[in-house]
């Protein structure tokens, strides 16, 4: 089951990598409520390139599962995440426009071509 999250990015750590050829990238969000919360999320094997093009300050949308596993004893729990969007990225996306002018030759005698 996905779950959603909306914030700031307030960290993005560095990739970890491990002999196994396991990978893990973790990112912190600032929820924006009344009282905000810094939550970590971790992204693992390919998904740690999902966390290339976001920085410290983009507003994100992040999607995520909860995972749980018990060992000795004592409980954990990770939040990992599956896909993140920066909010307003297409909106940033600089744009120029082309004019096309054609002259106004009405008034010339010349033949057009």
């Amino acid at each position: 089951m996905l779950y959603t999250f909306e914030g700031t990015v307030k960290e993005v750590m560095e990739t970890q990598t491990w002999d196994s050829g396991f990978k893990k990238r973790e990112i912190v969000i600032t929820s924006d409520d009344k009282f905000p919360q810094d939550v970590k999320f971790e992204f693992l094997k390919d998904s740690t390139l999902t966390l290339d093009n976001v920085n410290v300050g983009d507003e994100v949308i992040i999607n995520f599962s909860i995972r749980g596993n018990e060992y000795k004893g004592k409980y954990y729990v990770n939040l990992n995440g599956q896909t993140i969007d920066v909010k307003g990225a297409a909106a940033t996306t600089k744009t120029k426009k082309i004019e096309t002018v054609i002259p106004d030759h009405s008034s010339d005698d010349d033949i057009p071509f």
